[in-house]
């Protein structure tokens, strides 16, 4: 499959941003602690998710999907491992571990796939799961974990406010008996989200979105039901789009205070926003400024997901911006295609000095990963021709129907 893009059309209309990918994904996870069925609303449709549900239903539980509904029934989990094909699918399989641990008191994983954004290494997570006492094994490519009688409370101290791990040590740490601190946890609306998901299942999880969370361990976690966030990331790609194309978009079911970071280098570039209730409104100049910095930090600092598509956007801005990616070491990879479309961008190590051009050109392009590859698509937006975009199974690990929803703010583009 791929992605055509006649560019050149200013994008104008109304867009439903749907649940968050990097919400989801947790909280599905989540659902093993629940001896029963957890009902999860506003969850996307991407192969990312369908690889959890996939992950889910071989781990013994139920799975059903109605619409934007999944419902997970996992009274009878029979399984404690995860097959190497499905790990290797998604990165974000890795946060598995703790909730098969929780579940069934042992886990065998092999290393997990996904976008290669450099090292993500996964010590952060198997030193947390370490300190509350389980036994790690790591073999062949393959980890093994099991529950000791020792296992129990502890306080964790995460030297790097890494996502998957704080998510890790809370979903291991919630059956256990006793406290567990962990200190130096990530405080992105989807640990939030997660922590509330749980919380509606009995558990007790407290100071989810500050650096210091507690769990309470308790015996059993109910059926429940739950709502995901919007997804931020989304957000900002279709914010993008719109900006770079000199066009004017509400997108509708947004968290703003979410949004606060994203939104600083768009009003830098000359667009305009208007906030109201969950929507947000964005009209942008008929020429973008430089953003004269932007650096990626944890929340709420300004999201590396979000980079690749703000670059895109510069590309056409007046000036020079410089844009400094303090996660990934290897995410500008996408960068040599913007290249192709005739973007003027030098690297120096994790900085990307993007030097406006007067307009960029149609050309085929490979999405390298998630995030380049939904940035190639802003950039075709406003490119003069054609431009074919290739290996879109990236794009749609993170992005439900992103053609259609560009269609419908008027961009030519179709997928083939």
């Amino acid at each position: 499959m791929k992605i055509y893009v006649q560019g050149g059309n200013c994008l104008r209309g109304d867009a439903t941003v749907h649940g968050a990918k990097n919400s989801a994904l947790p909280i599905l996870a989540a659902t093993l602690l629940v001896e029963g069925q957890s009902v999860i609303h506003n969850c996307p449709k991407l192969t990312d998710v369908d690889v959890s549900l996939k992950i889910l239903t071989k781990l013994g539980c139920r799975c059903k999907r109605e619409e934007n509904t999944v419902i997970v029934d996992a009274t009878s989990v029979s399984c404690d491992s995860i097959p190497d094909e499905l790990m290797r699918e998604m990165r974000s399989s890795v946060v598995f571990l703790g909730a098969i641990l929780s579940r069934c008191k042992s886990a065998t994983v092999s290393s997990p796939g996904g976008c290669e954004l450099g090292p993500r290494p996964i010590d952060l997570h198997l030193k947390a799961l370490s300190t509350l006492g389980y036994t790690i094994n790591e073999n062949h490519g393959y980890i093994t974990c099991l529950k000791e009688d020792k296992t129990c409370a502890a306080v964790i101290n995460l030297p790097f406010a890494s996502v998957g791990a704080t998510e890790n040590a809370i979903l291991a740490s919630c059956l256990l008996s006793g406290k567990t601190i962990i200190h130096g946890a990530a405080r992105e609306p989807e640990i939030i989200d997660l922590a509330n998901f749980l919380n509606s299942a009995g558990g007790k999880v407290y100071g989810a979105g500050s650096d210091t969370i507690e769990v309470y361990g308790v015996n059993k976690l109910y059926s429940t039901e739950h709502t995901v966030i919007p997804d931020r990331i989304v957000a900002a790609t279709y914010l993008s789009a719109a900006a770079i194309t000199g066009g004017e978009v509400v997108l509708k079911g947004v968290n703003l205070s979410h949004l606060n970071s994203v939104l600083n280098p768009f009003r830098e570039s000359g667009c305009k926003t208007r906030l109201s209730g969950d929507t947000l409104k964005l009209v942008a100049p008929k020429k973008l400024l430089r953003v004269p910095l932007t650096k990626t930090v944890v929340y709420p600092g300004f999201p590396t997901d979000a980079g690749p598509c703000l670059v895109a956007m510069l590309t056409l801005a007046k000036g020079t911006s410089v844009f400094v990616e303090n996660i990934f070491e290897n995410r500008f990879k996408y960068i040599d295609e913007l290249k192709r479309l005739g973007a003027n961008i030098s690297i120096q190590n994790r900085v990307a000095v993007i030097e406006g051009v007067r307009s960029l050109s149609g050309a085929v392009v490979e999405a390298t990963d998630l995030r380049g590859g939904a940035a190639l698509v802003v950039a075709a937006l406003a490119a003069n021709g054609e431009t074919q975009i290739g290996s879109i199974h990236h794009i749609e690990r993170g992005y439900e129907d992103i053609s259609g929803v560009l269609w419908s703010l008027g961009a030519k583009i179709t997928k083939e």
